[in-house]
């Protein structure tokens, strides 16, 4: 099944891309949406299959895939009323939407990926139709983001590949040439201590591009910043998620090693700066899709804090990033209908939401609360396990550190969130603001729904596969 999806998925992309008729491609987008769902529920049928040598879905992999197929249906639906209203060409409608199948794909395949190699070369993908979303408005601007992305993107892949090269040298002390996941952490105790160290810290380095934390996140800021929201939706979310699952399969190496503790400090350093970074850059961010991505960065810092803690942080940095995804993508999601009101995305122009669209400011001050970790959204419940995670790790000066910074970062979001639900725009002209359907939102609405369900109720089997992600981890 793993074969037929790629082959589909991508033959699916290619007919986008040269097809001009409208309908076909609509078609088409809608075929991709089944084969998306039925390869997720394939997957889920078959936990820990293994298929065509490099594919298994286990655990982790099985939730972020999960995960991406609930958030596919949403980024189409707003795609599609994006290139709508903006009255695309044939060509440009073909492109984005081919790019969206591929980058989506890539991510599926890389999710289930079970040897690094071959994470790599989907991570490679990525950026390619990545690139054409940032690109798609073909200004200049546009073009400032795509090559900013794809330099910053070819340095952190370059940095894997060299990791992948020290960590085959670390296996030849273990007789072992198999880069797979499961043999690198069966012989973890025999991995040679010095190739091994410098393969973490190469392999580290070049995925935080992916997952938006110190010090490659920069390449992610302009990406959400100038791609269509919709897109910059995927970026932030599921794309991150598979920089997290990257760093996490590693991580899982590490753990089998005498240098657990060594790597846990250099993912601690990442994570702490990168709340820092995003902590500095908040309190005076004016442009709103920045201020989201930074939001994402403040994030993924937690979610690292927790990873290297231990105990209850890993079960609460899996949970973090899993309700992130729904949270930040709704709020992107929204965006649109923010840009459609005012036409502009800098905090200065905006104002009074609340009276020009009622459903969709509820959605932005959801996301506010749920984005802030504020009571009783899903996110207050994974950031408690993390900091539970840095209380029992004694911790304690990184415990207060985090929370003064998350309080600045509170307050600069809360300032800016209330400047754009309630305080109303100077200068602004009234007469031209479109009446916005309020089914518009629903899809944003279901997903914190989502995000409140997995944090408050989360059903067993949830739970459960979160458990198994862990279960070779030390308490």
């Amino acid at each position: 099944m793993t074969l037929f999806y790629l082959i589909a998925a991508y033959l699916i992309s290619v007919v986008i891309f040269f097809n001009r008729n409208r309908i076909l491609n609509y078609s088409l987008i809608v075929l991709f949406t089944i084969l998306q769902i039925s390869f997720t529920i394939y997957s889920c049928l078959h936990f820990k299959l293994t298929e065509i040598y490099f594919f298994t879905a286990d655990s982790l992999g099985l939730l972020l895939l999960i995960t991406l197929s609930i958030i596919v249906i949403p980024a189409f639906f707003h795609s599609y009323l994006y290139i709508k209203r903006h009255n695309e060409s044939a060509q440009s409608r073909g492109i984005y939407f081919s790019a969206l199948v591929i980058l989506l794909t890539s991510i599926s395949a890389a999710y289930l990926a079970n040897h690094i190699a071959v994470l790599w070369i989907f991570t490679e993908l990525t950026t390619l139709s990545a690139s054409a979303l940032i690109y798609h408005h073909r200004n200049k601007l546009a073009l400032e983001g795509t090559w900013k992305y794809v330099f910053i993107c070819a340095i952190s892949i370059t940095f894997v590949f060299i990791g992948i090269l020290f960590l085959s040298l670390s296996l030849q002390q273990a007789s072992s040439n198999e880069l797979s996941y499961a043999n690198l952490v069966a012989n973890g105790k025999n991995l040679d201590p010095f190739w091994l160290r410098l393969a973490f810290l190469f392999i580290f380095t070049g995925f935080t591009a992916k997952l938006g934390l110190v010090p490659m996140y920069t390449a992610g800021i302009d990406a959400k910043d100038k791609a269509p929201a919709p897109a910059a939706a995927l970026l932030s979310s599921v794309l991150m998620n598979m920089g997290f699952l990257a760093i996490f399969r590693m991580h899982l190496v590490m753990s089998q090693t005498s240098l657990l503790h060594w790597s846990n400090i250099i993912i601690m350093i990442a994570a702490l700066l990168s709340v820092f970074v995003a902590t500095v850059y908040m309190t005076k961010m004016m442009n709103i899709k920045r201020m989201f991505a930074y939001s994402s960065i403040e994030h993924m810092g937690l979610v690292m804090i927790g990873i290297s803690v231990g105990g209850i942080g890993y079960y609460g940095a899996i949970l973090h990033i899993i309700l992130h995804s729904f949270v930040k993508s709704s709020m992107f999601f929204q965006f649109n209908q923010l840009y459609r009101v005012f036409q502009s995305k800098s905090i200065y122009h905006v104002g009074n939401y609340f009276k020009y669209n009622p459903a969709g400011a509820i959605v932005l001050l959801i996301g506010f609360i749920s984005a802030t970790a504020m009571p009783p959204s899903g996110l207050f419940v994974s950031e408690f396990l993390i900091f539970r995670g840095i209380f029992e790790a004694r911790y304690i000066a990184v415990l207060i550190g985090v929370l003064l910074m998350l309080t600045i970062i509170i307050w600069a979001f809360g300032k800016s969130m209330f400047k754009i639900l309630f305080t109303p725009p100077i200068g602004f002209n009234e007469s031209g603001v479109p009446v916005i359907n309020p089914w518009e939102s629903v899809f944003q609405y279901a997903l914190l729904a989502i995000s409140f369900w997995l944090g408050l109720n989360p059903p067993a089997i949830f739970t459960e596969l979160i458990k198994d992600a862990i279960t070779i981890l030390p308490v």
